[in-house]
């Protein structure tokens, strides 16, 4: 089968599940005729029509709203917010509502709200963020942010499947950067299993999304020096796959975690907590972090540069560990 990109899996996951489920429809900002800010949606209204792709008013707080009543009702709606960062505007309806649905009113809630994240594209700090952290302490909603095409379209089959509203990140760094074969059949990914993106023996780096690729190439470069790195590729945010984390750990025994999101408050400490709880007797050295700055993300080129994970920041910190 031919290679796809990340952007290119998740219209294929799109596509297959709105001809597997009539209750699939999209509601978002400009996805119907113009096919989304960046094309994921192109082509799925001449498909499907207007009634399953919905160009929607500006107001990310009502296609949440109607979202979640559609899914009340049976549907299974998949929201785009444009970009990520808008999500923001909607967060009083997902996390007092949508997360609270089920438990508080018995409502079924199989919706995705999915769009474009992160940085290095040098789209400034309104059309940059990585707001998951934001969501992850929530009961209720689950969050999830692939790093391969694979795992792109996967995963979205396996949101909207899920009977829990579904936070789907979308790295437009790797949008049409990244490509895969995609398995033959029906390709789902569990929700909340992590998978092993390098096998080591020396250190294990905990990353997601776009780092995971920053870190692979940190691997090559320190394996010149003989240092042999493990990368874990989360891409389930919550749930965690504790044990994929721990038995990496138990491995290892050094411990760095890398994220695209800023440092403080960032899924780094909470993950830095477990394994102090579970694993600290196998740890030969602190849990190291390397994140983005506490600051908004800046458009000048190096200035984002700066204040972004590198490649650099990596093998620095992988260096430090194993000098410990």
């Amino acid at each position: 089968m031919a290679e796809i990109t990340y952007l290119e899996a998740i219209r294929e996951a799109l596509d297959e599940e709105m001809a597997r489920d009539q209750n699939v429809f999209l509601l978002g900002e400009d996805i119907g005729a113009y096919g989304g800010a960046f094309k994921v949606t192109d082509g799925l209204l001449k498909k499907y029509g207007e009634a399953r792709v919905i160009d929607s008013p500006i107001s990310e707080i009502a296609i949440v709203g109607a979202a979640a009543g559609a899914a009340h009702m049976g549907m299974r709606p998949v929201v785009e917010m444009q970009f990520i960062d808008f999500i923001a505007n909607a967060y009083d309806m997902l996390t007092n509502y949508v997360a609270t649905a089920r438990y508080r009113a018995f409502l079924p809630t199989p919706m995705v709200v999915r769009g474009p994240s992160g940085g290095y594209v040098r789209g400034g700090p309104f059309h940059s963020q990585n707001p998951e952290a934001g969501f992850i302490h929530t009961p209720g909603l689950k969050v999830v942010y692939p790093a391969t095409a694979e795992d792109a379209k996967g995963l979205m089959k396996a949101a909207i499947r899920d009977e829990d509203c579904v936070l789907f990140f979308e790295h437009k760094y790797l949008y049409r950067r990244i490509k895969g074969v995609m398995p033959a059949g029906d390709h789902v990914v569990p929700i909340g299993k992590a998978r092993t993106a390098r096998e080591g023996r020396d250190v294990s780096i905990i990353t997601y999304a776009a780092t995971v690729h920053k870190s692979l190439e940190a691997a090559a470069k320190l394996a010149a020096e003989g240092i042999d790195v493990e990368v874990i590729d989360l891409r389930s945010l919550a749930p965690l796959d504790d044990e994929a984390i721990f038995n990496s750990v138990r491995k290892t025994n050094r411990v760095l975690i890398v994220h695209e999101d800023t440092r403080t408050g960032g899924i780094a400490g909470e993950i830095t907590a477990r394994i102090n709880e579970s694993c600290f007797a196998y740890l030969d050295a602190p849990v190291l972090r390397v994140t983005a700055h506490d600051i908004p993300l800046p458009y000048a080129p190096q200035l984002e540069d700066f204040v972004l994970p590198q490649v650099d920041d990596i093998v620095t910190a992988v260096r430090r560990l194993v000098a410990w």
